[in-house]
């Protein structure tokens, strides 16, 4: 119970990897704040799922591109629980095409939710914090803004800038007692990775020292550590979680 008292704000929490590391921080004592577009439904059965399981927790619904609707995240986390210790990015999307196809919305859309909506939740997040004079921010970028990937330009370079943005936060908040620290995972199980044909995960996995996918609960391991007063030496940091494949 190491997350005791805090409360953490997940964003893109209503299922897959947002909704793991929702659930670790709960399982550490966390309140949570799921947080999700509108339009989610799954968001609704996860927090039913978490207050079945015993676990504090409130949902608030809406887009991170939007300041209006991030201020009201953050205003409803410290009304339902009194602060404001940790936000994890986590919302992002994908549109893959070739370069010589992806369209303008296809890289505005991207970039303006990978990269744009974690500035934002930060900022926003981030004037909490330092009131508070403490607080732990974790950014969820990817091996892709490190190494890139074809048919990714828009995600590789969203993913890159949320490294820059993670540096650039670090220094800038570190006399407020406020750490930010990125997690780049590679190829983590998921309903994508599994519907593969076996001779594209063969390849894939050729290229993996480890041998296999990583979990969503490999990287929210992890996320539990940068959220958890054992962290606090750590800040400025992009810690792979790839078994391997980025040395």
């Amino acid at each position: 119970m190491q997350l005791k008292g805090k409360t953490a704000v997940v964003t893109g929490s209503g299922r897959g990897l947002g909704k793991s590391i929702a659930l670790k921080l709960a399982q550490m004592g966390a309140n949570i704040v799921l947080n999700d577009i509108a339009a989610s439904d799954a968001i609704d059965a996860t927090a039913e799922e978490f207050k079945e399981a015993g676990y504090n927790v409130i949902v608030t619904k809406g887009d991170v591109r939007n300041p209006d609707d991030v201020k009201a995240m953050v205003d409803a986390a410290v009304s339902a629980f009194g602060s404001l210790d940790i936000l994890v990015n986590n919302a992002g999307i994908t549109r893959d095409k070739p370069m010589a196809m992806m369209s303008e919305e296809d890289w505005d859309t991207v970039l303006d939710i990978n990269l744009k909506g974690a500035f934002l939740c930060t900022k926003t997040a981030g004037k909490i914090m330092i009131k508070q004079r403490r607080g732990k921010i974790i950014n969820i970028a990817s091996v892709a803004g490190v190494m890139g990937n074809p048919g990714q330009a828009n995600y590789s370079a969203s993913k890159a800038g949320l490294i820059g943005l993670t540096k650039s936060t670090a220094k800038e908040l570190a006399a407020r007692n406020i750490t930010c620290n990125a997690v780049a995972p590679g190829l983590i199980q998921s309903k994508m990775t599994d519907v593969l044909p076996e001779k594209v995960k063969e390849n894939y996995l050729n290229n993996i020292p480890l041998g296999r996918f990583g979990t969503p609960e490999d990287v929210a391991n992890v996320i539990g550590f940068l959220a958890s007063d054992d962290s606090n030496y750590v800040t400025g940091q992009v810690i792979h979680i790839d078994g391997g494949l980025v040395m």
